[in-house]
Formats: C-alpha cells, structure tokens, sequence
C-alpha cells in the first residue's frame, strides 16, 4: 500500500533502526491537532504523537501532513503511536503568523508546489513573489496555476504578466469551470510524484482538487461578491491519490507567506535585480545615489519595475531583520545559560 504513497529504496535505508525497534512505516495523509491519519501497510491508522517526540521535537519538527513517520500500530483499534519522523527531502515553510520568527511547516516530502491564484480582483503579483521565494526554498518545482480564466476578460495578457515575475517557472491557465487548461497541469504531475495546493481562500485549491480526483471529495464554497475573496473551505491538510499514480495535498487558505530562511529562494525569485546589482560601478553601492548604479539606471529608463524594486528591498530587509532577531535570540540564550551557571555555582558554595 505505502508503494502508492511514494515510499522508496532509499526510504527504506533511511527506516531500518525504526524497523529494528519494532516500528513500521507510515506517511501522514490528514493532519489534525490532536491525531493524524497515517496511511501503512497494516491499514490507515489514528496516529498521536508519543509524548517523547513531543517534548524532544525542535521547531518545524512536529509531523506534518506528507511526513514519512515510523509507527508503532494496533491494528485491533485502528490506532497507532507515532514515534519518529523520517528526515524530510523537500518542506514548503513559512514564518508562524503568530511569530516573528517561529518557523511552520506546511507540507513535507513534496515534488511540486501550486501556488494558486485566481484571475479576479484578488490577483497579487507582490503575494505571489512571496510565495514563489518559499516554493523555490522548499526544494521543491514551483509551478504558477492561474485560475477561474472565465472570469478574466484578457487572460493571456494577464498571464504574460505574471510569467515576467516568474521567469522559469511554468504559467498554467485554466478554468474547471469550462474545463480548460487541466490537460496543462497535468503534465506536471508525474505518477510516484506529490504535489501541494498553496494560495488563499477561494482561488479555487479545492475545487481544482475534486477536479484531479475526479470526484467531489473536497467541499467548496463561491467566493465573496463584495471583494472576490474566498471563505476557508479546507481545514485540515490532507493526501489524496491521483488516479493517474500521482498525489496531491490540499491546505486550508494562507493570505500570505512570512518568509523566514529564503535568502535563496528569493535570489531565484529576482535574480533579474541581482544581476542588476552586478553591473553597478561599486562593489558596495546602496542603489541610492551612487554613480554607476546599475539598479537605478534601470529604473529611470523603466527596465526595472518600481513596485518590483521596492518589493525586493522590503523582502530583504525582512530577511535581514529576521537574521539579527536570531542573532540577539541567542546571544541572550547564552547570558541565560551564564547566569543560570554562575547561580549555581554561587549555591554550590554557599551550601560548602
């Protein structure tokens, strides 16, 4: 059964001391709060996490929906303990939107990444650069799905648009309505593969989801007349089997993507600004004032987009700034673990 979910010979290496333990492998296909739905060769389980793996578990490393976990099952009840995570090849991450700088996982072991937008009012090109630099960081092939075309008047020319953020990167347009464009997107699924849904409320991640599945699995709802934003429709994370051998993973709705580790992923994203930034006459030039500035020449004669522009220096600085909080985070960490030893010491001594 597993075979389907994408387990391999080299997963198979990567399990052998949790097979010696006595565990048994699983990937988690729906995750809740409290227990998860692991799919194994004894069946589909509850799973809870044991409370060893729990505590020990740093951050990003609590199962998510797409881990590879070993288990231990009992089949009798349907129920099983999750005991270790399998390390993960790829992860689709963000900054916690309750956090400055917690990191979250939203899905693991994936080979594709939709990012999901529709070609109404809410199409964001500054949102979907965000969601590009994670997808590029994750390991991951990011692949642009623009959806509900019928309710674009000029589709192709909004498309263009957006592939000249994203260059190579794929640009699928399609409508499920007028079932268009799906023989598009499915080229980019390959059986064995699995694929994740990102994107916000109501640009159609499940509806385009029961359309793949052929079936109406996931529940859907029409966006909002008043500002063509979509209500949350999917709750939890989960797994679906493709009939043509591929998987799938549809998530609830993000309305952005605080970055957190994707100095990379946004190198890819505006590489066009970094070879800029090449070109300029010195090597420290702060794109300001300078002389030979390559970045401000290419403003002033429009080669370079504004918004564009000021969006790569916000990203950058968030990065940055993200960067000095760790610094600080732990160089506190490390005057709390002095002054906890120096108190220790000086009860030590007052006990002799």
């Amino acid at each position: 059964m597993i075979e389907q979910y994408g387990w391999t010979d080299a997963l198979q290496q990567a399990f052998a001391p949790h097979a010696r333990a006595g565990h048994i492998p699983g990937r988690i296909i729906v995750q809740q709060r409290e227990a998860h739905t692991v799919v194994t060769d004894a069946g589909t389980l509850s799973a809870r996490v044991s409370g060893r793996l729990r505590h020990e578990a740093r951050e990003g490393g609590h199962p998510v929906a797409g881990d590879w976990v070993a288990v231990s099952a009992n089949a009798g009840n349907g129920t099983a303990t999750i005991h270790a995570i399998l390390p993960r090849r790829t992860a689709f991450v963000r900054r916690a939107a309750d956090s400055v700088q917690t990191l979250q996982v939203i899905a693991a072991n994936i080979d594709v990444v939709f990012i999901v937008t529709s070609m109404n009012a809410d199409l964001n090109p500054r949102r979907l650069e965000r969601f590009l630099a994670a997808a590029w960081q994750s390991g991951a092939r990011p692949v642009l799905v623009l959806t509900k075309a019928d309710l674009c008047e000029q589709p192709e020319r909004v498309a263009a648009e957006i592939a000249a953020l994203a260059p190579g990167c794929p640009v699928v347009v399609l409508s499920v309505r007028e079932r268009t464009g799906m023989d598009g997107l499915m080229a980019h699924i390959a059986p064995g593969e699995t694929c994740v849904l990102i994107g916000t409320s109501g640009v159609g991640k499940s509806t385009l989801a029961n359309a793949l599945l052929g079936e109406e699995r996931m529940v859907t709802q029409d966006i909002r007349a008043a500002d063509a934003r979509g209500r949350h429709t999917t709750s939890n994370r989960q797994l679906f089997l493709l009939p043509g051998g591929g998987l799938i993973l549809d998530t609830p709705g993000i309305r952005e993507v605080g970055l957190i580790e994707a100095d990379e992923g946004l190198g890819i994203v505006f590489d066009d600004i970094e070879l800029l930034a090449q070109q300029c006459r010195f090597r420290d030039c702060r794109h300001d004032s300078e002389p030979g500035c390559a970045i401000r020449g290419a403003l002033d004669e429009g080669r370079l987009d504004a918004e564009r522009w000021a969006h790569f220096q916000k990203l950058s600085s968030e990065l940055a700034a993200l960067g000095l909080a760790k610094d600080r985070a732990t160089q506190l960490a490390q005057r709390g673990r002095a002054a906890a030893s120096q108190r220790a010491y000086r009860s030590a001594k007052r006990e002799t």
